[in-house]
């Protein structure tokens, strides 16, 4: 089996203040037609996770590849999913990653294969472990409940659990589903309920065991063994959970957190009128209600 080397950044909004020319020096490095999808974004919070995102798989290509930032293209599919536009004449390695974020974070988990095999993908998700719904959180979960599996869901709701217990479960078995169906390129649109994660019980998730790699995944009562997992804890509030399909990492490891200076490189586009005026626009946003 061929090796395939996992990268796993985080970058944490709460850490960042942009400034007008550290926002230009950013919206530099985009698309013009992804800062057209940013700037739709109603408030802040949403345009610079989303912005933090697009830098990510920019910063994730460049180091894959040794491609400069500027060489490095996106495109979407059908589905509106990012993918890297390889040019014939590039010689690296086949690669996949996926983005997510919630709340502070920004998460990026990327694959690359030693062989030129393309058949392997990765999806990750992250979730804040935290109940903000107008309903009972009891109330919530039966509303979910179909959402999951009778296996899933006698683990999630067990008695002997808390209500903080049973969300961080729920929040867990979501992560997964989210991050498989997010590396099919489906969506949540399957019937989750034939979706039925067994979750790693030899530890409690903690920050001192992530990740835990020992779930697994049946579809309809057919056991996926071509598909890996990783579970996360990051910042004692939230859990994210890495797909792999076709791949398994050579090294579990961490996230790693990076700095927006990690993100950034230096064009003179960034000084441009256009790109400036652009930032001033996205800087008057209004933030959420915490």
């Amino acid at each position: 089996m061929s090796r395939h080397i996992c990268t796993r950044w985080a970058f944490d909004l709460s850490s960042w203040s942009p400034t007008l020319p550290q926002l230009s020096q950013a919206v530099a490095l985009v698309q013009p037609e992804e800062r057209v999808r940013l700037m739709k974004f109603h408030f802040i919070d949403d345009f610079l996770s989303s912005l933090i995102g697009r830098l990510l798989m920019r910063k994730y290509v460049s180091t894959c590849t040794g491609l400069a930032h500027h060489q490095v293209q996106f495109a979407r599919d059908v589905r509106g999913k990012p993918y890297w536009v390889k040019q014939e004449d590039c010689e690296a390695p086949p690669l996949s990653f996926n983005v997510s974020h919630q709340g502070n974070l920004v998460l990026l988990a990327g694959i690359t294969s030693e062989s030129q095999d393309p058949d392997f993908g990765i999806g990750t998700d992250v979730m804040k472990i935290e109940y903000s719904g107008g309903k009972s959180l009891p109330e919530f979960f039966r509303l979910m409940r179909t959402k999951f599996s009778e296996h899933e869901w006698r683990y999630i709701g067990r008695p002997q659990h808390n209500e903080r217990s049973q969300l961080k479960a729920f929040m867990r078995h979501w992560c997964l589903k989210e991050a498989y169906v997010k590396e099919l390129g489906v969506g949540i649109t399957v019937d989750l309920q034939k979706i039925s994660f067994s979750v790693d019980t030899t530890h409690n998730l903690g920050e001192e065991v992530s990740p835990l790699i020992g779930t697994t995944l049946r579809c309809n009562d057919k056991p996926m063994d071509n598909w890996h997992f990783e579970e996360h804890l990051l910042k004692d509030e939230y859990c994210a959970a890495i797909a792999f399909r076709n791949c398994q990492p050579q090294e579990h490891g961490r996230f790693k957190m990076l700095k927006i200076e990690e993100l950034l490189v230096k064009s003179q586009e960034s000084e441009l009128e256009e790109v400036v005026s652009y930032c001033q626009r996205a800087l008057v946003k209004p933030h959420k209600r915490s």
